[in-house]
């Protein structure tokens, strides 16, 4: 059975740990993006966080109702980021664009933390929030709901899926992450034209382009895709 998690109020009377600091929510989860970025999105467990708090490892479940909490947690912080940066312009395709990058870019900056928790859901309040906000520029550019919950499912999985595409890579050892690259060098741009004629032609393209991630690239496609939808039912211009 989890234990039972402590109100805030309660563990603000907390005395501070060895290290002197008086822990918190947000203290504990950036600590744990710490640990994360040293040990990687295999490294996080409650001796490891529990010594960098200089706190025995019991304490992080006054906080937390255990580790799958705290991943949540992550989760909510990556997103309140993304929305920290962010500021509605009231063009809906400039908006969506802003934040989809936005998402993308915070996931980016903690990699091993985006390995871990881009596939959660959180239901914590910045997560909400960041829905809410994706939902209210659809809505309020002139879709109608169906079509507004089909672009929302396809761009917030489109951008956290390329935010864990894109981290993995970044996760990867400097050595592993420039073999992989030099691979459309080293390998196809080198393969015969009378075996592989489409990636022969090509190949001086992939090698320029392919390092790079495609999201922009892929956010832009579904900016159009929205685009038309709403030209064809009468919706707001952009």
């Amino acid at each position: 059975m989890a234990k039972a998690v402590v109100p805030e109020t309660a563990r603000r009377r907390r005395r501070p740990t060895r290290s002197g600091t008086v822990l918190s929510e947000e203290i504990i989860v950036r600590t744990a993006l710490r640990v994360l970025r040293e040990h990687g999105s295999t490294g996080l467990t409650a001796r490891r966080l529990g010594a960098a708090l200089g706190a025995d490892p019991s304490t992080l479940y006054r906080y937390f109702a255990g580790m799958d909490d705290l991943t949540r947690a992550i989760g909510d912080e990556l997103m309140g980021q993304a929305l920290a940066g962010w500021e509605a312009t009231g063009d809906w395709r400039a908006d969506l664009r802003a934040l989809g990058l936005a998402i993308h870019a915070s996931y980016l900056a903690h990699p091993q933390a985006a390995v871990l928790t881009a596939s959660r859901v959180t239901g914590r309040p910045r997560e909400i929030a960041v829905d809410e906000t994706i939902l209210g520029i659809l809505r309020g550019a002139g879709l109608p709901d169906p079509a507004a919950v089909r672009v929302y499912h396809a761009f917030i999985d489109q951008s956290l899926a390329f935010a864990a595409l894109d981290a993995g890579s970044l996760a990867l050892t400097d050595e592993a992450r420039t073999a992989d690259e030099r691979m459309w060098e080293s390998t196809y741009a080198r393969l015969p034209a009378e075996s592989h004629p489409n990636i022969a032609a090509t190949a001086h393209l992939l090698a320029r382009r392919m390092p790079h991630s495609a999201y922009p690239a892929a956010l832009e496609m579904l900016l159009e895709h929205t685009a038309a939808q709403l030209a064809r039912t009468g919706g707001g211009s952009g």
